[in-house]
């Protein structure tokens, strides 16, 4: 199964829900998914870049920031490819209790074209965790989002 198949069958049930319930199941900051940080400049430079409040736009009831304009028009022509996964909660506990946990927009992965965000604080860094046993956290972070997502 190609990774852009596997992409589209994970975010296409999210994309499918009304407006309120996709904003009732991301992790918002403010009224800010990615705590407003640019989810284009994730994919295209491996780098969380602060997005910027004149740079705005709403998709599916979730509202994201960008750096630059270039970035805002690449999310608007698809934006399923840059919506970060899991609706933006830790990948890691997504995975291994099922649970949505806050990130740091600063501790991220991107693979196979998909962005996953993690929890980190001073003693606590899920990211590696992640990486030990990617495959079947994946596995089960992808079947769990489903009981979130599901209309």
């Amino acid at each position: 199964m190609s990774s852009w198949f596997c992409i589209l069958l994970t975010q296409a049930p999210a994309q499918s829900l009304p407006d309120g319930v996709r904003k009732g199941q991301y992790n918002l900051q403010n009224g800010l998914a990615l705590a407003g940080y640019d989810p284009v400049g994730y994919l295209i430079t491996q780098k969380a870049l602060k997005g910027s409040p004149q740079l705005t736009t709403t998709y599916k009831g979730v509202t994201y920031r960008f750096a630059t304009a270039a970035n805002r028009d690449l999310f608007l022509k698809n934006p399923a490819v840059y919506e970060p996964a899991y609706g933006g909660w830790c990948a890691y506990a997504m995975g291994a209790t099922g649970e949505k946990v806050e990130v740091d927009p600063d501790t991220f992965e991107v693979r196979d074209g998909r962005l996953y965000l993690f929890y980190h604080s001073l003693f606590n860094n899920t990211l590696p965790k992640w990486q030990k046993d990617e495959p079947n956290l994946h596995r089960k972070a992808d079947a769990n989002w489903q009981r979130f997502v599901k209309s």
